[in-house]
């Protein structure tokens, strides 16, 4: 045997834990619209097919900026964006239609190859599109209307994680659809970050122009925890964003994001398979814990729902008040740090009670930590002989209907809750059975 077939004897031993670790894991990888104008694009997709072939579970969720971009220059529109975001008018969604369609038949395109003597030789790879990504308008912000632009409001967890445990790989392009039956452009951000988070995912991976993420002195990162993410001076504005949306997805509850190089064709594979890795690995390693809240909780409470109540989402409540009901409410702490609330009333004689104040800090929304809570005082409510439980809500009404509760008329509240009704917030009223 050559001194090469040796080394490349011993390469495939050394990756053989690495083999053992990855198989059966469920990874998601971020492919932005640059990554399909590159040479190393075939080559990226074959190593995608290759983690499939070892057992990966894999999610691609594809972006279509720069393809976008294009097509709205030879129609003669102007692309106009508002803090960075693309703002879609009616005909600008017809051509953003057109460049995810387009990049999306071509990725499947590339999985579906299996010339003899390609890297695709003998695979029979099954992508699978569709409309897993449930979406809302943006709406009117600082006066502006996003119009078409929209934000990920839910992921068909349960649809993609059939397509996987069939072994197919699931292809997810920048659009989101409404019930309503409408069509919006979503951030490719929003879609990997809310995606990875909704179904578990082991890992994120994204793609950069550069090898990972570049310090202001130059130096490649090799690796970050969430806590130091914000003390980092990175000078690229793209590469900043990717190690946000790396940081969200972690505190959604992903554990490892890593940030890679599309100019490289062989960082996917030595990213995942060697010990050094090719770019930047972002780590969660924050401890956090569900507890009873005490009176020294006041004020992380107040500063955890001021926000909303200036927003007219939850009704005010002063220090005072709160210090009296403090034994009402539920805590998760991360690091010393309230993250999320939530509290219940109960009203014992009726076998009812009120779940109230249920919020996540903005850094930690889409890891279900508003399930968990409300999970926790549903069982509470049980312990206390409670067989009902109910809401009182003006703008979160569709995230209860998905936790069970079902609309009831105002007459059904307790007596005292009925007296202290607000006809101004118009609140409505969910219940359900425990």
């Amino acid at each position: 045997m050559t001194t090469q077939g040796r080394a490349n004897i011993r390469w495939l031993r050394n990756t053989a834990p690495y083999i053992n670790t990855h198989r059966g894991k469920t990874f998601v990888l971020m492919l932005g619209g640059e990554v399909a104008l590159h040479g190393n694009f075939a080559t990226i997709i074959h190593d995608i097919a290759l983690l499939s072939s070892l057992g990966v579970r894999l999610v691609l969720v594809h972006g279509s900026r720069p393809q976008i971009a294009e097509r709205l220059e030879r129609a003669g529109l102007e692309s106009a964006f508002h803090d960075g975001m693309r703002i879609t008018g009616t005909e600008a969604l017809e051509h953003v239609k057109d460049a995810a369609g387009s990049l999306r038949a071509q990725i499947e395109a590339l999985l579906s190859m299996g010339l003899p003597n390609s890297p695709m030789q003998g695979s029979r790879l099954r992508v699978c599109s569709g409309n897993f990504v449930t979406a809302r308008p943006i709406g009117v912000v600082d006066g502006i209307d996003f119009q078409h632009t929209g934000k990920v409001r839910r992921i068909d967890t349960s649809g993609i994680q059939r397509q996987l445990q069939d072994g197919s790989i699931v292809l997810l392009s920048p659009l989101g659809y409404s019930p309503t039956g409408e069509i919006f452009s979503l951030a490719l951000e929003d879609i990997a970050v809310q995606c990875a988070a909704a179904i578990g995912a082991d890992k994120l991976i994204m793609f950069s122009e550069a090898e990972g993420v570049i310090n202001a002195a130059g130096e490649l990162l090799r690796q970050c925890v969430v806590g130091g993410i914000r003390a980092l001076e990175i000078p690229d504005s793209n590469q900043q964003a990717l190690l946000n949306a790396a940081r969200h997805a972690c505190l959604a509850g992903v554990p490892r994001c890593h940030i890679i190089g599309y100019d490289n064709d062989c960082a996917l594979l030595e990213e995942l398979f060697t010990h050094d890795g090719s770019g930047t690995l972002v780590a969660n390693d924050d401890y956090e814990r569900a507890r009873e809240a005490t009176i020294d909780d006041v004020g992380g409470i107040l500063e955890l729902i001021q926000p909303l109540e200036q927003q007219g989402v939850l009704l005010k409540r002063s220090r005072e008040l709160l210090e009296t009901e403090i034994k009402q409410f539920r805590l998760l702490e991360r690091d010393g740090r309230i993250i999320a609330c939530a509290a219940l009333y109960p009203f014992v004689e009726e076998g009812c009670g009120e779940i109230a104040c249920i919020v996540s800090h903005p850094d930690y929304r889409g890891g279900k930590r508003g399930q968990r809570l409300l999970q926790e005082l549903e069982q509470e409510a049980r312990r206390q002989g409670l067989d009902r439980v109910f809401v009182l809500t003006t703008q979160t009404a569709h995230w209860f209907l998905e936790q069970g509760f079902v609309e009831r008329p105002r007459d059904e509240l307790p007596d005292r809750k009925q007296a202290l009704y607000n006809l101004q917030r118009n609140s409505k009223v969910f219940f359900k059975r425990l």
